[in-house]
């Protein structure tokens, strides 16, 4: 066979082979719930007088650690350490961030296929000033 032939042959084929169209990689989404909500008498529990803050910004840190160095169909992985801090309130009388919240545990909801929801415990903002008519001493 005629090498110029045999060349252009060859070069046709490794082509053919490089313009091949990958798959499109599925991201996987992670969701995270939970609520923060104004603890009026600062108690660290929700009383009669808190109410949900729409809107309030929550950051939330997790160091995840994988169970195997390659990647597979299905990964398992764990969530060591979980923390959890209040940005910002959606209401001005009500905007002194509670207590920050470390979990070394969080609940998982629901798991599907690319899908995870977690579920955090409850975050708190607080007046500057307790109401002692409303909470008493």
């Amino acid at each position: 066979m005629n090498p110029v032939i045999l060349l252009f042959l060859s070069s046709l084929f490794i082509k053919s082979l490089s313009s091949r169209v990958e798959p499109a990689k599925i991201n996987a989404h992670i969701t995270v719930m939970g609520f923060v909500y104004c603890d009026i008498c600062s108690n660290n529990s929700f009383s009669r007088h808190s109410y949900f803050l729409p809107g309030a910004g929550v950051r939330i840190d997790c160091k995840f650690k994988a169970s195997s160095p390659k990647t597979k169909e299905q990964v398992s992985f764990s969530v060591n350490r979980t923390t959890n801090s209040l940005m910002w309130s959606s209401s001005k009388s009500c905007n002194v961030p509670g207590y920050k919240s470390t979990s070394d545990q969080i609940a998982i909801k629901a798991r599907h296929a690319n899908l995870c929801i977690y579920s955090l415990s409850a975050l708190t903002f607080r007046p500057s000033k307790t109401d002692l008519t409303l909470c008493g001493n």
